[in-house]
């Protein structure tokens, strides 16, 4: 598979981890939009929300609980932003499904009002 994220949780392309166990895979985003930015990705390959289904949602709660966990060890404390993007339209770049998790200074309007 021509996988970004897969071939990052491989090892076959480096990457500065913050966080794995059996679902996920997270490390440090090579374009940070604020003091923490972390990508968490499924270890199984999901191309986006789009695919997520009764036999893999399981493993988005997983996620969401490896997301806490690392907000809580960067002292996140006063809020933090999780954004999944699904579809060129939405801006997801990479077609595996990810989590970018966002926070260290206040982060203002999440969507702009572009028409």
């Amino acid at each position: 598979m021509d996988c970004l994220f897969c071939k990052i949780i491989a090892g076959e392309i480096p990457s500065k981890k913050v966080y794995e166990d059996e679902y996920c895979y997270a490390f440090e985003d090579i374009a940070p939009v604020a003091p923490v930015h972390i990508l968490f990705v499924p270890k199984k390959h999901i191309k986006g929300a789009c695919e997520i289904n009764p036999e893999n949602s399981q493993i988005v709660g997983k996620i969401y609980e490896a997301i806490a966990k690392v907000a809580a060890e960067k002292g996140l404390e006063n809020g933090w932003r999780v954004v999944s993007n699904n579809g060129p339209d939405a801006g997801q770049t990479v077609f595996h499904l990810h989590f970018h998790l966002i926070g260290g200074r206040p982060l203002g309007v999440m969507v702009s009002e572009e028409k």
